[in-house]
């Protein structure tokens, strides 16, 4: 559509043609800047009596849908990425511009705990120097002036049998037979101890190798092939173990201040389920749910119980509790900010995102985490000025036809800004409590494993091992970021010892 001279809509990309940059028409200009000349000039004309009021009427409704189709056109244009969006890494185009941002060091807390079934055979051998290497003196006499060693590390895979003998007697008194006792943990003729359950265990849940690479894994070391119904009953039995610690934990989320929530999907017995992952402190627990959104909320019932703050990406499920607090994940609106940025440049989203920014690095640098009250004050004049700014700087949504059903259409622009208006307390609560975060981003690194999970086995088969797999990886996330060796974890777990961890 042009109007006079100027081109009001972009032209048309050859087919096959790759978007690489702002669309611009036939004067080199962005269509933007062009859109908002022509509309500078028609209110010149417009205030210099120019234009008859049926022209005017006309051109205005004119004006507003090319603005409006153009924020969408640029919207559709921009290629969605990590950085500007919730897409995973594995799932856009390789940034070769990134920089790696690998230094060489090892990430994580150092583990820590003596497994019970290992032994650590260390031995010092003093390599003499008895005679010298250029005259051949003998220096069977000469003080040493020093030491200089060197290390060899090595494994050697041992295969522990216990057999216990009980005495079979028969009383001389009154004939009767007499047997001895057995320890508490051979109930059968057959068992295998819990180091080697641990071990199995911590192939399957930690490191997610398949049932049977684990039984050729488990043969190399002691020459015996385990069935895989044999460690399935494993996995199985760590996870009654682990009922009362699941309900320990639960206890200690509802008394947490602050909460980080999050859910992603879950193929199990070729259905879509959810895991739900609830986040505080050094606790992560992971629960299945057939539904994702407020069924599931009321089945798994910690919110609904839960009076603090969660933290959250803004799903509508968790905004229809406003018994607790709501804290909105910063990451996912910088990334929605860049979106807005990249599409269509609007001012205010460059402002608030700088904003954003500024405020968590002034946060996190502050040793109470939180602004003063005076502080806090000017952040919000801030905040709600850039709206202000940028509700004149969207292009303004026409009214709802009348008969017409549903919501009115609106680009991702519109939705952001209406969202940050909103929730205004829920976007800057982490500037005003001390408890809660900026982002989400723990809840989401509790469910990354779990997708590495799906991609490895596809899915579950059973029901009840996906549960039981849901109750272990959380157990273990948990004692890893308290630091404690998962082989540990999972032999104290079997043995019923998770009393004296502290719990």
């Amino acid at each position: 559509m042009k109007v006079g001279s100027y081109n009001l809509l972009p032209e048309l990309r050859p087919p096959g043609k790759a978007f690489t940059g702002p669309c611009r028409s036939n004067h080199e200009t962005p269509v933007r800047e062009e859109v908002d000349r022509v509309k500078q000039e028609f209110e010149q004309l417009s205030l210099a009596g120019k234009v008859t009021p049926e022209v005017k009427v006309l051109m205005n409704s004119m004006l507003l849908v090319v603005e409006l189709i153009l924020s969408v056109f640029l919207e559709k244009q921009t290629r969605k990425n990590s950085k500007n969006s919730s897409l995973p890494s594995s799932q856009t185009d390789r940034d070769e511009t990134a920089k790696p941002t690998s230094t060489g060091k090892g990430k994580g807390k150092k583990v820590s705990g003596e497994i019970s079934n290992t032994r650590v055979n260390e031995t010092v051998t003093i390599a003499k120097a008895e005679t010298c290497d250029v005259c051949g003196t003998p220096l069977d006499q000469t003080p040493c002036q020093g030491l200089e060693r060197r290390t060899k590390i090595d494994i050697v895979f041992e295969k522990v049998v216990e057999h216990i003998d009980a005495e079979i007697k028969e009383c001389p008194n009154c004939k009767a037979t007499a047997k001895g006792h057995f320890p508490e943990d051979m109930p059968g003729s057959l068992q295998y101890g819990n180091g080697l359950k641990a071990f199995a265990i911590h192939l399957i849940i930690s490191q997610m190798v398949a049932l049977n690479r684990v039984q050729k894994q488990i043969s190399a070391m002691i020459g015996t092939v385990i069935s895989e119904a044999t460690l399935l009953k494993f996995v199985w039995r760590l996870y009654q173990s682990l009922e009362e610690w699941e309900t320990k934990s639960i206890e200690s989320i509802l008394h947490a201040p602050s909460i980080h929530v999050d859910e992603t999907s879950f193929r199990v017995e070729g259905k879509n389920h959810w895991i739900h992952v609830y986040s505080s402190g050094g606790i992560t627990l992971k629960l299945l749910h057939r539904k994702r959104g407020k069924e599931a909320i009321v089945d798994l019932n910690i919110i609904p119980r839960y009076g603090g703050v969660i933290i959250h990406d803004c799903w509508a499920s968790y905004l229809s509790y406003d018994h607790c607090g709501h804290g909105l994940c910063g990451s996912h609106l910088l990334r929605e900010l860049t979106f807005i940025v990249d599409s269509n440049q609007y001012k205010w989203a460059i402002n608030m995102k700088k904003l954003l920014q500024e405020t968590c690095h002034i946060v996190s640098k502050r040793e109470d985490k939180c602004l003063t009250d005076k502080e806090y004050a000017n952040l919000q004049k801030r905040y709600r000025n850039i709206l202000t700014r940028g509700d004149k700087e969207l292009p303004e949504i026409p009214p709802k036809p009348k008969g017409k059903r549903g919501k009115i259409a609106k680009s991702d622009a519109h939705n952001l800004w209406e969202r940050l208006k909103k929730y205004e307390t829920a976007v800057l609560l982490f500037a005003r409590e001390s408890y809660v975060p900026f982002t989400n981003n723990r809840a989401e690194r509790d469910l990354r494993m779990a997708k590495v999970k799906q991609k490895i086995s596809g899915c579950f088969r059973r029901r009840h091992y996906a549960h039981a797999y849901c109750r272990i990886s959380s157990y273990l996330q948990t004692m890893a970021s308290q630091g404690i060796n998962p082989l540990v974890a999972i032999q104290m777990a079997l043995t019923g010892k998770l009393t004296d961890m502290g719990e």
